[in-house]
């Protein structure tokens, strides 16, 4: 999940909220004030899109991964912002295991200081490389055989790789979530992979904290500070002040363990957001009726990394809310979270008050923010 500086830019600069649904990608435009959005979309009208991101760098990159019934899995790029795109000409393929093959696509991610170079993570659990601007993938085959493979299972969408974490002070260092495997961090950029999830609850495995096995629904870093982790997981949330190697339980405070998005603000490495939620009764592994605690739509703000949590309301629906939240984003003055009903809320102040930005959009998977000039 990115996080982008607007008072960085200019205040003539347009503000990009990216949004991938179930039938195409929609992408919202303001100025600095936030106060009125044009929309521009569908998309690939018609396709799952997992994921879309622009990288603002240069004359700025649009990203896209798709998943379609007909045409199968793929990642585009566009230029113009959408106006035209260019397809890969060979595609991401599990070249390491010709058993295994790439079913879904779920998450791209810009190297932070080559823009023709991009991460692709997949389903069942891999990851590939591009080193021309998405025209040709090779897979980063450490992780397709990472020994303990065997002792991951499939989470409720599958065996996934969604979360992508380069170090831009350290080429080499990258740290990817694989749900349900946990966290794994490479420093050889990519041959050999050691997984990171010491005090990471799974508490539908036998082991409480396992060495692998736990189901991580979002994974962010600080911009500013690379050892500063922090994660949404299916049985709780948790910071890591040590880059992954030891993780502190911060869910105290919140109203469930339980929840998929979350973001970090790009300036305070202390605050943080998350959006708890319900599982299903009975619910061990994942599936069910899942739905905001209490059907009230509250998203969590701390601002000391977890000691305390404050909820936030105003402008939110407060009963009878029975939204699934997918992805949310955060921007320096700003917070978009993204709902499975189609909602799109967005707060210029922080979180302290909320506007619907969007309705009637198909179901949200991702949500992204980024600034052009």
């Amino acid at each position: 999940m990115a996080t982008v500086s607007v008072n960085a830019k200019p205040k003539t600069s347009v503000i990009l909220v990216i949004v991938g649904t179930r039938k195409g990608a929609f992408i919202f435009s303001s100025d600095a004030n936030r106060k009125k959005w044009d929309m521009s979309g569908p998309h690939w009208a018609g396709s799952d899109v997992f994921h879309a991101i622009f990288d603002d760098r240069g004359d700025g990159r649009l990203w896209v991964v798709r998943n379609d019934p007909v045409f199968g899995s793929e990642v585009h790029r566009s230029d113009d912002l959408g106006a035209t795109w260019h397809s890969s000409k060979i595609g991401p393929q599990i070249t390491s295991d010709p058993t295994i093959k790439v079913n879904r696509l779920w998450h791209v991610t810009p190297h932070p200081t080559d823009t023709d170079v991009v991460y692709l993570g997949a389903e069942p659990a891999s990851l590939f490389k591009s080193e021309d601007a998405g025209e040709t993938w090779t897979e980063i085959d450490g992780i397709t055989k990472h020994p303990s493979r065997n002792g991951w299972m499939e989470g409720f969408g599958g065996m996934c790789l969604h979360s992508i974490i380069p170090d831009a002070d350290s080429p080499e260092r990258m740290l990817v979530g694989i749900s349900a495997a946990g966290v794994f961090s490479t420093v050889d950029g990519g041959a050999t992979w050691a997984p990171l999830n010491r005090g990471v609850r799974a508490d539908f495995m036998g082991e409480p904290y396992p060495e692998v096995g736990q189901c991580p629904h979002s994974f962010v870093s600080h911009p500013a500070n690379p050892q500063r982790l922090y994660q949404q997981n299916h049985c709780g949330v948790y910071r890591s002040d040590e880059g992954g190697n030891q993780w502190i339980d911060i869910s105290d405070g919140l109203p469930s363990r339980f929840g998929l998005p979350m973001t970090v603000h790009p300036y305070e490495q202390d605050t943080i957001y998350v959006l708890p939620e319900d599982k299903a009764i009975g619910e061990d592994l994942g599936g069910g009726q899942r739905y905001v605690t209490d059907a009230k739509f509250r998203v969590f703000r701390s601002r000391n990394a977890g000691k305390d949590w404050e909820p936030l309301t105003n402008g939110l629906p407060q009963k009878n809310a029975y939204l699934h939240a997918m992805r949310d984003q955060l921007d320096p003055c700003g917070v978009y979270v993204g709902t499975s009903t189609g909602q799109l809320f967005h707060s210029s102040d922080e979180g302290d008050n909320w506007d619907l930005l969007a309705d009637y959009l198909p179901p949200i998977n991702s949500v992204e923010t980024a600034v052009k000039d």
